[in-house]
């Protein structure tokens, strides 16, 4: 007679889900690399094909870059070298401390600022995504998308999406404007101008940073798994943050009178809104998790990195920081996270060690280099 245990659970449907915060992405993909090249060692492969690993991801912002990249199949260490690359490029000026340096920006080169950064980011973007659309992903690699941004005509949420219950809307919406679009915060970057794919003239749409509403995508990326996945299939969600610091300020009652200087001009929201974010989209979905499970539903929900910021660190967390010390800095971070994550993954009675260990063990392989992108001609 067949004990229940050893009947097989149906295959999970698991989820990626990359949070924004701009130049702290080459943490999360220094973290991605160096965890999947241990995996690709133990397993005598040349790399792990990452994206493949998983049936949705969801990203933002500097994550929508993370993401798209992973769905296509390009090595994690590419996206590393496109943040050493041309993160100067993308922000050649980072708004300092203090009032000085946003002032400065504000009243002299601050709209040539930003539309040499936005060329800069165009430009990586097409070189590392190349023509790409989120159709393709699906048809060709059985990925689904989901990227959130701001469409700027209404000030409404807006989700890129291509899963299999979406719909046609954004089918010709190439990554690399999707991208564009995610990632476009307000102050450190353009709009984003994006060309509707699917119109013979120039009819262009303006969207802004998906961070303002949907920094941490988990909510989003859960919505789309209760939809997509098969009604028996258990939800596994593995969702990368970036590097977490302690937050909080100390403030006495006689300075909250804060006005534009107070804040930088603005530059001080964004941080302060991702921090925000990040904890409650985190715990929400713990409770949503835990709630539908309840009802028949599994749904598990992994949290990466689980750690907090060395002290050294803090000072290369601003979201425009592309120094190359602070680029060095925080690549040798989401290594040191790596290997955190690796010896959770050694403790097989750890349940969320165990459930990484086994994604990683299930990822496909790839060349090293990467898929070839003929696979979407």
């Amino acid at each position: 007679m067949t004990n229940a245990s050893e009947i097989s659970q149906p295959r999970p449907y698991r989820v990626l889900c990359i949070d924004g915060g701009g130049m702290r992405g080459i943490y999360t993909a220094a973290l991605l690399e160096k965890l999947t090249r241990y995996y690709a060692t133990l397993r005598n492969e040349e790399a792990l094909d990452i994206g493949k690993g998983f049936d949705l991801i969801a990203g933002t912002s500097t994550g929508a870059i993370l993401g798209c990249a992973a769905a296509i199949g390009r090595p994690m260490s590419s996206v590393v070298k496109l943040y050493e690359d041309h993160g100067s490029s993308i922000f050649p000026h980072r708004i300092k401390d203090g009032v000085l340096s946003p002032l400065w920006r504000a009243l002299t080169k601050g709209n040539s600022i930003v539309r040499a950064g936005d060329a800069a980011l165009q430009s990586a973007l097409r070189k590392e995504l190349q023509n790409v659309t989120m159709k393709q992903v699906l048809d060709r690699r059985g990925i689904a998308l989901s990227v959130p941004a701001v469409s700027m005509e209404k000030h409404r949420s807006w989700v890129f999406k291509k899963t299999p219950k979406s719909g046609v809307r954004d089918d010709n919406y190439r990554l690399a404007d999707v991208c564009l679009a995610s990632s476009a915060a307000p102050i450190y970057r353009s709009l984003a101008a994006i060309r509707d794919p699917d119109t013979d003239f120039d009819n262009f749409r303006i969207f802004a940073d998906g961070g303002l509403w949907a920094n941490n995508p988990v909510l989003v990326a859960m919505i789309d798994a209760l939809s997509c996945a098969a009604p028996e299939q258990p939800i596994e969600i593995f969702s990368f943050g970036n590097i977490s610091r302690p937050a909080g300020s100390q403030i006495k009652p006689k300075k909250v009178h804060r006005s534009m200087l107070s804040w930088k001009l603005g530059a001080e929201i964004g941080p302060l809104a991702i921090d925000v974010q990040q904890f409650a989209y985190d715990h929400m979905a713990r409770f949503f998790a835990e709630h539908i499970s309840r009802f028949g539903r599994p749904i598990t929900h992994v949290r990466i990195p689980q750690q907090e910021a060395a002290a050294a660190i803090l000072q290369y967390l601003s979201l425009d920081e592309s120094r190359r010390d602070a680029l060095k800095a925080l690549i040798a971070h989401g290594h040191g996270d790596a290997d955190m994550v690796k010896s959770l993954c050694d403790r097989r009675d750890h349940p969320e060690g165990k459930m990484i260990h086994k994604l990683l063990s299930e990822i496909p392989p790839m060349p090293k280099a990467g898929i070839p992108m003929e696979v979407f001609l």
